[in-house]
């Protein structure tokens, strides 16, 4: 078992991810009602469930995972994890702030990418812990093609 830093750490990575990326969301309201929407886009509903389960299951995940493997995996989780909230981020604030959004569908990609990287690692600690991250993945996955309609629709 590891020191309770790395798991602290995790929680507050994604805990600044959900009211950075909620903030930059609601930024301009009434732009992103304007935009035309891509064939596949999920409803509203599913954003409102979505998000939240994915911050959810990131934290619990993230906790266990921290606190199951050594020292080293677990700040190696947590600097992967850093990377791809910060692309995440990335997304968020240029979606909805300057509205870049070929820009912001790169920040995603590489935010899908490193999460799907992140499954594998927590996979190599726990099969069902990579299991209980895959929806997350899958979303983000999800919100990367929805991010590159928007911006060929730009």
């Amino acid at each position: 078992m590891t020191s309770w830093w790395p798991a602290a750490a995790w929680v507050l990575l994604v805990v600044a991810y959900a009211a950075l990326a909620n903030a930059w969301n609601s930024h301009d309201p009434g732009w992103y009602a304007r935009l035309a929407r891509p064939a596949f886009q999920p409803p509203d509903a599913v954003f409102a469930v979505m998000w939240p389960l994915s911050f959810a299951l990131l934290i619990g995940v993230g906790v266990w995972f921290t606190r199951a493997v050594p020292a080293t995996t677990a700040w190696s989780g947590v600097a992967l994890l850093a990377v791809s909230v910060g692309a995440a981020l990335g997304w968020a604030y240029l979606f909805y702030v300057p509205h870049r959004l070929d820009a912001a569908a790169a920040c995603l990609a590489v935010a899908a990418v490193l999460t799907w990287g992140l499954v594998v690692l927590v996979g190599r600690a726990s099969p069902w812990a990579a299991v209980a991250l895959t929806p997350y993945a899958l979303w983000l996955s999800v919100a990367t093609a929805l991010a590159v309609a928007y911006a060929r629709m730009d």
